[in-house]
């Protein structure tokens, strides 16, 4: 197994990828809270989340890969207080939260399936697990981490010393009910105890969803669900979690309190990953702005969810990368010569019965693509290094045999579909150009539309002219 490298958001280092045990790695990975539709942005933490899945494959690992579907719990704030985010959404839609939950749960996966993610080996919904949710609870209360009020039972900070240290935070720094609508606890010992079982007393009287427990009727809160079902189904200790960098500071440093009190065990999680924020347009997505997209925008918009995944890979997971239209029909357009070339390249071998034998010059060029572009991938994932080195090969003078295999090997992280690449849809701006120039030809302006024929095949397709006769 070649060696991974991981930026480990716990450490804020890049760290070797040693599992606990080898070859099989625990991979928990944040999903959606399915109260409304999934938008781009989480299509790049997922995208994210499947390139990791997929190098670990391929360098072969055995991954047990689970998400969660949060289908109760989960409030306005992460913070655990306010409004219920599946009653908002059920109010907002006109049903009930099982309807809701389950359309936005089948719209999100139908989504994922789209940008070419491969589906986990376990998908828990926190309805389904009420029971484990309610066990880690009364450990937690047995052992005296967690305490009773009238509203809610609550976390004790101040029994996990280590609590404002995670992620390199401090305590200080964190900010609760900083919104109008968002309501704290009345009984809270302090103000970052954060809510393990919610009452259906108050505000929550009228809550839909709701179970009996020790503590009385009500539901589980947000970030209790996670800890559960990733020790039902990887163990106290797993190798990798995800989430987007939003869950830093909160959701995820509310887990570790919670995991590591209950079990005893250090770390709960050895490696912590989380990617960066999409921005559109150089601003938050937000459907206040008018700049909230789904992945059935940008098909509307006539392109492929897989021009939006070459968008993705086209930066690193941890940098801020700015959606915009322009920049998704440069994706198209990349992609549409990439797929060109891979055809070409498929349609040129494909008459060959026996390889060419190779020079040892070319046979040492083709080793080093291969390694150069494991090497990239394995850096912490660097993607935009391997599509370069996916585009410096087909550039180069090895074999047209030897360019599609080894495209075919690197497009099993890269996720493109290059496989099934047999015929080429020509996008909707080199069909405009196409006719542009038959338009500049019929009128004898030749010079123009050679211009117009550099650009066309700038964009990786060829032009057979038409008789003027």
């Amino acid at each position: 197994m070649a060696d991974i490298f991981l930026t480990n958001t716990l450490t804020h280092k890049k760290e070797k990828f040693i599992p606990i045990n080898p070859p099989k790695v625990g991979m928990y990975t944040c999903g959606m809270t399915v109260y409304d539709y999934a938008h781009i942005g989480h299509g790049r933490k997922y995208v994210t989340d499947d390139i990791l899945k997929r190098v670990l494959t391929v360098n072969g690992y055995k991954v047990e890969h689970v998400q969660n579907v949060t289908d109760v719990g989960h409030l306005v704030s992460d913070a655990d207080e306010g409004e219920d985010k599946l009653e908002k959404g059920a109010a907002k839609q006109g049903k009930t939260v099982w309807e809701v939950a389950e359309f936005f749960t089948n719209n999100f996966y139908e989504s994922m399936d789209k940008l070419n993610i491969e589906k986990p080996n376990f998908i828990c919904k926190a309805t389904d697990h009420i029971k484990e949710q309610i066990e880690l609870v009364q450990k937690l209360m047995d052992k005296e981490f967690a305490y009773d009020t009238p509203e809610a039972v609550y976390f004790d900070i101040s029994k996990f010393p280590k609590y404002g240290e995670a992620f390199g935070q401090k305590l200080e720094d964190k900010k609760v009910a900083v919104r109008g609508e968002v309501q704290t606890g009345e009984h809270k010992k302090n103000p970052a105890d954060f809510t393990l079982w919610f009452k259906r007393i108050g505000r929550f009287e009228n809550h839909t969803m709701h179970w009996d427990s020790p503590w009385g009727d009500g539901f589980p809160g947000w970030h209790i669900e996670c800890s559960a079902m990733s020790m039902k189904y990887l163990g106290e200790q797993i190798d990798i979690h995800t989430g987007g960098e939003d869950h830093i500071s909160i959701h995820h440093p509310n887990e570790i309190a919670q995991s590591e009190a209950a079990t005893g065990k250090t770390p709960f999680v050895k490696y912590w990953l989380h990617t960066a924020f999409l921005m559109v347009d150089g601003r938050k997505m937000s459907k206040s702005l008018n700049n909230f997209y789904t992945v059935e925008d940008v098909e509307k918009k006539g392109f492929d969810p897989l021009d939006l995944r070459y968008l993705y890979l086209g930066a690193h997971y941890r940098d801020p990368l700015n959606f915009t239209w322009d920049s998704l029909e440069a994706s198209q357009t990349a992609l549409s010569k990439l797929k060109s070339q891979i055809f070409q390249l498929h349609q040129s071998s494909a008459g060959e019965p026996n390889r060419t034998v190779l020079s040892e010059d070319k046979e040492i060029k083709i080793e080093e693509y291969r390694n150069e572009f494991s090497e990239a991938i394995n850096d912490d994932l660097n993607t935009a290094r391997g599509l370069a080195v996916l585009w410096s090969m087909l550039g180069s003078n090895i074999p047209s045999g030897d360019k599609y295999d080894l495209a075919m090997s690197f497009d099993e992280i890269l996720g493109l579909k290059l496989n099934e690449t047999k015929s080429i849809e020509i996008p909707e701006n080199i069909s405009s150009l196409m006719e542009e120039r038959d338009r500049l030809r019929s009128e004898g302006k030749f010079e123009e539309a050679d211009k117009i024929r550099d650009r066309i095949k700038d964009a990786g397709f060829d032009v057979s002219d038409k008789s003027l006769k």
